[in-house]
């Protein structure tokens, strides 16, 4: 039985000993769901309402597909679903067929798509029985050229409480009781590598990030006790399932508490404020913009959401009086962590903390993660680990690390094994921690990090481009948004409609396409000759300011 990248032991009897880890999988909990509460409500969506007993045959359903292709244990399977019940089925099944699952976002354009089919070596993919208005098998088609290892293609498709599967065209094998002993000799372990999942890296294409159960169970103890919350709760998760906000908000705390998941397949705010009303959602689950666009929807004073009680958020600094103000209408606490897919959660805050503390710091460090500060760009302490510096960490909370890019794993750890945080933070006496700057080259767009190098990449590729250099440009709702500052070729010219067609006509996820666009005579360069980005960046602030001309 091949076996599967897991956390170093020692880390695994430590986290164990001190009680941040232990034995327990999500599938296990998902059968265990299924038989103390059948029928209770585990996941809901727009359209569709999954029971556990549904999510436990969805699971093992997903499972047998899987089994039937041959695959080796460890072995990777691409998972390409819309958020809502279904997708959760497929990371369970994948789990229970012992099958690392490459999760990706639904919204991925065709190049991410292809990368990381590619860059997973996927033999499976599952996905709908169309994507995106065509069917997925034409899509599959195309990534088989481009990714030749991806061999089988099962859709999973219709209710949740009767999903069909097909395998390769034809109807998928159903469970049998040889699924079973399967499922227990092959099932991965809570230590072990379960899930890929992609993060925008500072160059090139997405880096897969290596996930373990056992580090979101660790990240759910906290978030649970920082917010109260029990079986009782009502949860609403509207962030992508395969990124590490998502995960731990709808694929791991619900399903540890036993309480309901509400999620939407398509996001709109007019359509979130329905379903809290309608579900009497009590913790909501979402990234700055999505709150900010539904304090904007025109609807949400027809509605009743005062069975809200706390909003996790996180992913970016929040806007303080938007914040403020979603707690006065809504009579919900905003707690906002710090961390990223990459660390798990290095501080929060409590639901007894002042707002002030509350909305203006990202809460406490966590003793259990060991959070270091260091000199920017150097490996230099800085004394007492108070004050100013690029915050670094070691504790339960950290994922594996990514999957096979040992360049990208030494940029990520120090020489000791403390793992780094692309931030300048301050942490005060107290241990609040503050974000004050970036060391990365991100343009975090409503909470999702967009690789600016990588967007330079893909406008250069336009004919008319000589130079081109990718800063964020401020935004009420989203946070940032993609400003591309250009030189032109002699006697070219550019427009934001015909260099966002150049973009989507190569496949370039719409969160890259460019927003705001400056063609400039010559780009700004400093000492050196590289373009000065921070001159850029301070531009952005003015040229691009709300009510500027763009």
């Amino acid at each position: 039985m091949q076996s599967l990248p897991a956390a170093d032991p020692n880390d695994i009897a430590e986290h164990t000993a001190t009680g941040w880890w232990g034995s327990a999988t999500t599938s296990s909990l998902v059968r265990s769901r299924a038989q103390e509460t059948p029928e209770r409500t585990a996941f809901v969506s727009e359209h569709d309402r999954m029971s556990w007993a549904g999510y436990d045959r969805a699971a093992q359903a997903v499972a047998a597909a899987l089994l039937a292709t041959g695959a080796a244990r460890g072995e990777l399977v691409a998972v390409l679903l819309p958020d809502g019940p279904l997708v959760h089925a497929a990371f369970v099944g994948a789990e229970r067929a012992g099958l690392v699952v490459m999760g990706i976002g639904h919204r991925a354009g065709e190049a991410e798509l292809a990368h990381l089919v590619g860059r997973s070596g996927a033999l499976t993919i599952v996905t709908g029985s169309r994507h995106r208005g065509e069917p997925a098998a034409d899509l599959v088609a195309r990534l088989r050229e481009r990714a030749p290892a991806l061999v089988h293609h099962v859709v999973l498709d219709g209710p949740a409480e009767a999903p069909v599967l097909t395998l390769d065209g034809s109807p998928a094998p159903v469970p049998v009781a040889s699924t079973e002993a399967a499922v227990a000799a092959r099932a991965i372990g809570p230590s072990e590598l379960v899930l890929l999942n992609s993060t925008s890296g500072t160059t090139g294409l997405p880096k897969c990030v290596m996930q373990t159960q056992n580090r979101w169970f660790a990240f759910h103890r906290r978030a649970a006790e920082f917010g109260d919350l029990t079986d009782a709760d009502v949860c609403m998760s509207v962030v992508p399932a395969p990124f590490g906000f998502g995960l731990w908000t709808a694929h791991y705390t619900p399903t540890i508490l036993g309480a309901p998941c509400v999620t939407m397949e398509h996001f709109d705010p007019a359509g979130m404020v329905r379903l809290i009303e309608q579900e009497r959602v009590t913790v909501l689950c979402c990234v700055s913009t999505q709150f900010i666009m539904m304090l904007n929807e025109p609807t949400l004073a027809d509605h009743d959401v005062s069975s809200l009680r706390v909003m996790f958020t996180g992913g970016e600094a929040i806007p303080y009086e938007r914040a403020a103000e979603f707690e006065e209408r809504t009579g919900c606490t905003v707690l906002n962590f710090y961390g990223s897919n990459e660390t798990g959660m290095l501080s929060g805050p409590r639901l007894s903390d002042p707002r002030e503390q509350r909305l203006r710091t990202a809460g406490r460090v966590l003793d259990e993660m060991h959070v270091r500060l260091y000199v920017p760009d150097t490996r230099d302490r800085v004394p007492g680990d108070r004050g100013e510096g690029q915050p670094a960490c070691r504790g339960p909370a950290l994922s594996l690390g990514y999957y096979d890019d040992e360049a990208a794993n030494a940029a990520l750890r120090t020489d000791d094994g403390w793992m780094l945080m692309g931030d300048v933070v301050t942490i005060d006496d107290e241990g609040w921690l503050r974000v004050v700057g970036r060391t990365s080259d991100f343009i975090i767009r409503g909470g999702k990090n967009i690789s600016a190098p990588a967007v330079e990449d893909e406008i250069a590729s336009h004919p008319a481009v000589a130079m081109v250099a990718v800063v964020p440009a401020p935004d009420p709702v989203f946070g940032e948004r993609v400003a591309a500052y250009v030189e032109l070729q002699p006697g070219t010219s550019l427009d934001l409609p015909t260099l966002r067609d150049h973009l989507a006509a190569r496949g370039v996820s719409k969160e890259w396409w460019p927003e705001r666009l400056a063609v400039l005579d010559a780009l700004p360069r400093a000492s050196g000759g590289k373009i000065a980005k921070g001159d850029l960046r301070r531009d952005a602030q003015t040229r691009f300011a709300e009510g500027a001309q763009a």
